[in-house]
């Protein structure tokens, strides 16, 4: 699926709520009840400022709206959280168009990962051992005890402790100055603590890697090959700004890696398919991503698959305009696996770039009978409904689809589209609020519901009722989103 990124307005501030850092220091007094993290931080409170830290990386990074990916990524990431330990409340994953090689975590289960991690990754167990490590940060709530010991040494306010966790996110060499900048604590401790935790997530995100399936020797088979890069850059990759890696740390991860019995793992196709369409789509040019593919294609040699290549090539060839190309590349992997989810989206862009929408909505209405509830087909039919201006039919999928997920960004997106093209300003405007809420822009969400009311018939009271809840709604929120 090929949509614009999202261009709607949102909130302008670099950090929210580093721009409220006096309502932080006055409105949340962490209690003195000792070292432990559940005790200074309660759950409720972490999710509540992971929310707010969402909000801010929607509205400032380049979030990949991509439901192929998106799919691959939480399938993933779900079957280590089922394997880990202590799990609190659900995990979130998501994307970042960015060719660094990084992934964070932060409070509340959020796990944000770049393109640049699956360009660089050899195998899934690699991008996999990344995310057991980053799902292991969050079960031990590193962040919470950080905050913890920085209250303990009178480091660190609560509003400057988050900027620096949110700035680190953004540019971690700057947002490691910013953290040292509040501190009060000698660069050694700092760096020790950090030490710890990383030791830590080492050893319960290889135990959850291992216990989901993978091979727990690629977690330093990838940190060797992070420390190579280190060798020959004047600047580190973003990964180890915030992942200190001493030479100690590999070499403790493979020993730790040896106490488990050697598994095989065989390759995953979907792990080579997220990761040609990476490639394609986020990490070259198109032309010279049809050059990669192709010379990877002679060299037969290479650790991809034929049907992964093949596929990276096709969505390079498709993004050219080179439609007839394209559709011989689909065509014959179609044949070989005709529910195949990065197939059939790929086919379904092919479609509409041919000026066949209809086509693509008959295709996918027969998968769509089957798997009702998957993101990719729902979205990629609603969009293709869209273009085949069956306006009606993607407001009945998009509606349905967002009872399930009611915070899925691009599915309300689609449907503010939707909204528009029947010229249904009142529904228009008060998606578009929905929308601007989940980058924390309740000012502006407010004004799109006022907008809502102007086009309401007076005749339509429980609308109306029910416009004037939210507008109440989103200018409190943005009252409590200042006091965090």
């Amino acid at each position: 699926m090929r949509l614009t990124t999202l261009a709607h307005a949102v909130v302008g501030s670099i950090l929210l709520i580093a721009s409220h850092t006096s309502h932080g220091q006055s409105a949340i007094k962490l209690p003195d009840l000792g070292t432990s993290a559940l005790q200074v931080l309660p759950l409720e409170k972490e999710q509540a400022i992971g929310e707010v830290m969402m909000m801010q990386i929607r509205s400032q990074l380049p979030l990949v709206q991509d439901p192929v990916l998106d799919e691959y990524l939480t399938s993933l990431g779900n079957k280590l959280v089922a394997n880990a330990n202590d799990v609190r409340f659900g995990f979130s994953f998501f994307w970042i168009d960015n060719q660094a090689i990084n992934a964070f975590a932060f409070y509340g289960g959020h796990v944000g990962v770049h393109t640049g991690l699956i360009a660089q990754a050899d195998n899934e167990s690699q991008l996999a051992s990344v995310l057991g490590h980053e799902v292991a940060h969050v079960t031990q709530r590193h962040l919470a005890r950080r905050m913890q010991q920085a209250k303990d040494n009178s480091a660190l306010t609560l509003a400057g402790m988050i900027a620096g966790i949110l700035t680190t996110i953004v540019a971690p060499d700057a947002g490691m100055a910013i953290i040292s900048a509040n501190s009060t604590q000698s660069q050694l401790n700092q760096l020790s603590h950090s030490r710890k935790a990383e030791q830590e997530a080492d050893r319960f995100g290889m135990q959850t890697l291992y216990e989901a399936g993978f091979d727990p020797s690629q977690s330093s088979e990838f940190l060797t090959k992070l420390a190579a890069q280190v060798r020959y850059q004047t600047k580190p990759p973003a990964f180890l700004l915030t992942h200190p890696l001493p030479e100690s740390r590999i070499s403790d991860v493979r020993l730790r890696a040896q106490q488990f019995a050697p598994r095989y793992v065989p390759a995953s196709l979907k792990f080579e398919l997220a990761k040609s369409r990476v490639l394609a789509r986020y990490h070259f040019e198109s032309q010279h991503a049809q050059s990669f593919f192709e010379n990877q294609l002679r060299l037969k040699a290479t650790e991809m698959s034929k049907q992964a290549l093949e596929y990276g090539l096709a969505l390079s060839l498709l993004d050219q305009g080179k439609l007839e190309q394209s559709q011989a590349l689909l065509d014959k992997l179609l044949e070989q696996d005709e529910n195949n989810l990065f197939y059939l989206d790929a086919y379904t862009d092919l479609l509409i770039a041919q000026k066949q929408p209809e086509q693509a909505t008959k295709l996918l209405q027969l998968k769509h009978e089957f798997r009702p509830n998957n993101q990719v087909i729902t979205l990629n039919l609603a969009n293709a409904a869209i273009e085949a201006k069956q306006l009606d039919k993607a407001e009945k999928l998009l509606k349905l689809f967002l009872l399930e997920k009611p915070e899925h960004a691009l599915a309300k997106d689609l449907l503010t589209k939707v909204y528009k093209e029947q010229g249904d300003k009142a529904a228009y405007h008060e998606m578009h609020a929905s929308l601007l809420a989940q980058y924390g822009a309740y000012i502006k969400a407010a004004d799109e519901i006022q907008r809502a009311l102007n086009h309401t018939n007076k005749q339509e009271s429980v609308k109306e009722a029910r416009l004037k809840a939210l507008l109440s709604q989103y200018r409190q929120m943005q009252k409590e989103l200042a006091k965090l």
